[in-house]
């Protein structure tokens, strides 16, 4: 019962006390007791009119308590008040007025999820297996093998091996700060015994937290180690490129991708809106990384410490136009470019890093035709940087270029699920400053290539290549040619 109702019960109760009080002790002569019988027969009426008067109070409560439940208060709800009940003996006092006082359903305060309770945990895993079919698998000394600078593994005595092992941990901490944080566990590390190459080592790859000044996620300051906007390839993630390898012209600007530094990126929202739409699709996009983007870094490369004062300035620019307008429903053409300023110090075979900083400045355009059903894709990009020259044994200041051009097509839905078949032309001549006296590379290569994603959860691909390549060693010279099998197994957490 209410605590207004149970008040007035407890106050009936003390009046009919009171009139008990006051009955007239019973006189010994007849006229004393007919005198007192009519007094409590006049006290007992006015009492059973109150308590008519409050039974009646008590229903229309109960009444108007049922016609208007509300639903369960939280802690914390007001209880109901009541006025000051009459006191026993005083029938003349009016009958009290009770006021209930409640407060609504919607006062809730609702919890707010503490920050790590915002985060998610994604990943993914790619185990390889690379085969030379025919070439130069091996070679003597001072003489190029058959090698990339994007998989360690293809190598002549290799079966499988993993590729990446990533693990990702991002989330709103709140509405002006967002964290990433990614480890690769599949990192591989030399000179452990007498030179023995290791596997399974782990790396840091992405640190960084996004602030958003203005709470509008169009605009953000990336602060931390994090990917340097240069190349629509290398922004791409490897978990949603085609091909298992980025190419030797795009990479090379910035080996790893990544480096330690500030970027400014901005992402109109007719721009964002389009990028939802193909990401909705199922395409394979480079990642909100902004449509404008200018950031500041330091200039050595992942894992490096820098070696000079000087910082490197990059900027990138992006658009994508819908082509509804020319007849091409829902195709969309993505162009752009970036560039970069730097200055490098390459490592000596010697110990150590060179004394002198190098130039390292590099331009390039990117277009993309999103497959619907059928695409293209093209980089290519122009510049000057470390490169080893085997005449006078020094590393020079000369100039690179280089590219790719990619045709690729898209099957959304088929009896196995949907693939994506792509052939892929690169070309480089230039300098590899991530490797050991930044040797020069020399490489074209021809690949096709089949993904299949029997789940979301499961990308398997194929490719076949033909390669003629020069290897990253300046101690080893001419062209090494083969053809080369590898498959993947990429499964998404």
């Amino acid at each position: 019962m209410p605590f207004a109702v149970r008040n007035i019960g407890v106050s009936v109760l003390a009046l009919a006390m009171a009139a008990g009080a006051h009955a007239p002790v019973l006189a010994q002569s007849n006229a004393a007791a007919e005198a007192g019988e009519a007094d409590q027969a006049r006290t007992i009426a006015d009492l059973q009119r109150q308590i008519d008067e409050l039974k009646a109070v008590v229903e229309q409560l109960q009444a108007a308590q049922v016609a208007t439940a509300p639903a369960p208060a939280p802690a914390g709800t007001a209880l109901a008040q009541q006025q000051p009940v009459p006191q026993a003996g005083n029938p003349a006092q009016p009958t009290p007025v009770l006021a209930q006082a409640e407060a609504p359903a919607s006062a809730a305060v609702p919890t707010r999820k503490a920050w790590y309770e915002k985060l998610s945990l994604r990943g993914y895993t790619q185990m390889r297996m690379n085969q030379i079919v025919s070439g130069d698998s091996t070679a003597p000394a001072g003489v190029s093998r058959l090698r990339t600078i994007g998989d360690s593994g293809v190598r002549d005595d290799s079966n499988f091996t993993l590729r990446r092992v990533r693990l990702a941990v991002q989330g709103d901490v709140n509405d002006h700060v967002s964290i990433y944080l990614q480890p690769d566990f599949a990192v591989a590390v030399s000179n452990q015994t007498a030179g023995e190459r290791r596997e399974g080592f782990v790396q840091l790859r992405d640190a960084y937290a996004d602030v958003f000044p203005t709470g509008d996620k169009a605009f953000r300051i990336r602060l931390g180690q994090a990917k340097v906007p240069y190349g629509w390839e290398n922004m791409q993630s490897s978990s949603n490129r085609l091909a298992l390898d980025r190419t030797d012209a795009i990479s090379t600007a910035v080996p790893g991708e990544r480096d330690i530094g500030i970027t400014a990126y901005y992402t109109p929202p007719q721009v964002r809106k389009i990028w939802d739409r193909l990401s909705a699709d199922g395409q394979k996009l480079f990642g909100n990384y902004g449509a404008f983007g200018l950031g500041v870094f330091n200039g050595q490369g992942t894992s490096r410490t820098e070696t000079n004062d000087s910082v490197m300035t990059v900027a990138l620019a992006t658009w994508p136009f819908e082509l509804d307008g020319l007849g091409l429903d829902g195709q969309v053409l993505e162009l752009g470019g970036s560039a970069i300023r730097n200055r490098f110090n390459p490592e000596l075979r010697s110990g150590g890093v060179s004394p002198v900083s190098f130039k390292d400045n590099r331009a390039g355009v990117h277009a993309v035709l999103y497959p619907q059903p059928i695409g293209l894709q093209a980089e290519w990009n122009w510049g000057t940087g470390p490169e080893f020259d085997p005449a006078t044994g020094q590393i020079e200041q000369r100039s690179l270029n280089g590219g790719y051009v990619q045709a690729m097509g898209r099957v959304k839905q088929s009896p196995l699920g949907p693939f994506y078949p792509f052939a892929r032309w690169q070309y480089y001549r230039g300098g590899f400053k991530g490797a050991v006296n930044a040797p020069r590379l020399e490489t074209e290569e021809l690949e096709l290539g089949l993904e299949f994603l029997p789940t979301s959860a499961l990308e398997l691909t194929a490719t076949y290549g033909w390669a003629s390549r020069k290897e990253a060693d300046e101690r080893r010279l001419g062209q090494a040619d083969g053809q080369i099998l590898r498959l993947q197994a990429q499964w998404n957490y």
